[in-house]
């Protein structure tokens, strides 16, 4: 939902751009603030609809496949805010791997 299906319907681009310069804690700034902010197709600065959206409507969807009892709103907003954690940590991880990868293989 997140890559593919809403980023289309709203016209976004899903992608994680890294900046790759700066210090720790203003690129970790700016990782996380692309869950909030995202490019559209033409370019610009935007709302993140399709990635907030997206995991919302994807924790709605995975209501599916837990128990009657598990699938409250409260368990809803509980994996929404799992799913966009995930794509925090992820994006955190984008912008630094390169970094660690050339530390750790010396190349």
């Amino acid at each position: 939902m997140t890559e593919a299906v809403v980023p289309w319907l709203v016209k976004q681009d899903p992608r994680y751009f890294r900046i790759g310069q700066g210090s720790f804690w203003h690129r970790t700034g700016y990782a996380v603030s692309r869950i909030w902010v995202t490019r559209t197709d033409a370019g610009h600065k935007a709302f993140n609809v399709s990635e907030i959206a997206g995991a919302g409507i994807a924790a709605t969807i995975s209501n599916a496949y837990y128990p009657q009892d598990s699938r409250g709103v409260s368990d809803t907003f509980s994996r929404w805010g799992i799913f966009v954690g995930e794509d925090t940590a992820f994006n955190i991880l984008k912008e630094f791997w390169p970094d660690m990868r050339h530390k750790i293989l010396k190349r």
